[in-house]
């Protein structure tokens, strides 16, 4: 039996509720089996405590009035979840928080164990390998827009949308209706429909402003490990995220380094290799500002990189052309040199991937190549051989995934003639 998903997104005052931190907004879209969202809920909750980084959520004490506890609409949550699968983009996260939350109310939970939600993010090492971790990364192979970041609503959005583009890539796949049945079998606590509505967030035309760092965490790269190594980096990408930078964190770090059993030493050959590839990925830009490096600095003082490895990860992964000039609040990255047009050398079983507006339907063109022995995919991996666009420049998350990992983008102009010579 498989009534479909739940897929939830919380907005939180920090990182570990075991450090008193609270729910302060809750998303959830409905999905069903095959993928097709259904409906949408979301409400702000009173957590009864300072609101943890407003600048990142945008939530305020003033969006709290009115809005109910999480006592008050614990039923009503209970009931949107209750016989579907619960779906979440690093479920071990939004499973934390629920466990924290059912539990001060002295209600059993079936979210002890974060095995219990499905988490699109470990699924994205099976269907989009190679991809970093976050949410905004495995979007952007699919084209999947994420828009209002740090919004619960809009994040389960996203990720329902992740969520149908995997089951659509293997709609065969038992394991749907294993986790179709698993869910119908779960305990949930006993709790009465709460009264109080649901209310949504007052929304601002404004945007969150993120710095260069930040950015760089949606294009850092898989770590090695296994799955305590990934739940961990999560864990960094999200305290970059919200801007926790604070000694406070770092005793959290530590206590979520001991709950995923990674030992002191693995720890910090870990932060090492994270604060690398974070350096690598702000430097793709071409370029490395003053703020940038003052962000870096916190980061390796969170991390326990000392300035000698932070020295050594700036300088050694400085950009020739850069010469001297290290840092600078206003240089701006030398312009790329024109590439010659990619040829293609297509074999069989090669894989592609369409991004933009074709002047013939994607159906036809996927079924020429077809045809021909190449096959087409929703999404951009390590894998795709290349990747055909309306526009060679486009600013598609597709494109900017291909470009990455150093994938050749060509028109489909050169496509219709390799076509049509085939023909």
């Amino acid at each position: 039996m498989h009534n479909g998903y739940a897929v939830i997104d919380l907005e939180t005052t920090g990182l570990a509720p075991s450090y008193g931190h609270r729910i302060i907004e809750i998303g959830i879209v409905h999905v069903t089996p095959d993928g097709d969202v259904e409906r949408t809920f979301e409400t702000v909750v009173n957590p009864q405590r300072d609101l943890g980084p407003v600048h990142i959520h945008r939530l305020r004490g003033a969006d709290m009035t009115g809005a109910p506890t999480f006592a008050d609409i614990a039923g009503d949550l209970v009931d949107k979840l209750r016989g579907r699968v619960v779906v979440a983009h690093n479920a071990s996260f939004e499973a934390r928080f629920l466990h924290a939350e059912f539990e001060r109310l002295g209600h059993r939970s079936p979210f002890k164990q974060a095995s219990t939600a499905l988490c699109t993010m470990r699924l994205a090492q099976e269907f989009l390998p190679g991809s970093g971790r976050k949410l905004a990364d495995c979007c952007s192979a699919y084209d999947i827009e994420l828009v209002d970041a740090h919004e619960a609503l809009a994040d389960a959005r996203a990720t329902a949308s992740l969520l149908g583009a995997y089951i659509g890539s293997s709609r065969q796949d038992p394991r749907w209706t294993t986790w179709g049945t698993r869910a119908t079998e779960l305990r949930w606590p006993g709790l009465p429909s709460g009264t109080a509505p649901w209310t949504a967030r007052r929304r601002s035309a404004g945007t969150v402003d993120r710095t260069r760092v930040d950015v760089a965490t949606d294009r850092l790269p898989a770590v090695d490990g296994g799955a305590e190594a990934t739940l961990y980096a999560a864990v960094l990408d999200r305290a970059l995220s919200d801007d926790l930078l604070t000694a406070s964190d770092a005793d959290q770090l530590a206590s979520f380094g001991r709950e995923f059993g990674l030992r002191e030493p693995v720890r910090a050959d870990l932060h090492r290799r994270y604060f690398a590839d974070l350096v690598e990925a702000v430097w793709a830009g071409g370029v490395l500002t003053i703020q940038d490096h003052i962000q870096l600095e916190r980061v390796a003082r969170l991390l326990g990189v000392t300035d000698d490895e932070l020295e050594h990860a700036v300088h050694s992964r400085q950009p020739a052309r850069m010469g001297a000039r290290s840092f600078s609040a206003a240089t701006q990255a030398a312009p790329a040199p024109v590439a010659e047009e990619p040829a293609i050398d297509l074999g069989e079983g090669s894989i592609v991937t369409l991004t933009g507006e074709m002047r013939r339907s994607r159906t036809e063109i996927e079924a020429e190549l077809a045809r021909l022995g190449i096959r087409s995919a929703p999404n951009v991996t390590k894998k795709t051989a290349v990747l055909i666009a309306a526009d060679v420049d486009s600013l598609s998350g597709k494109a900017r995934k291909a470009r990455q990992y150093g994938i050749p983008i060509i028109e489909e102009d050169v496509l219709e003639a390799a076509l049509a010579a085939a023909r």
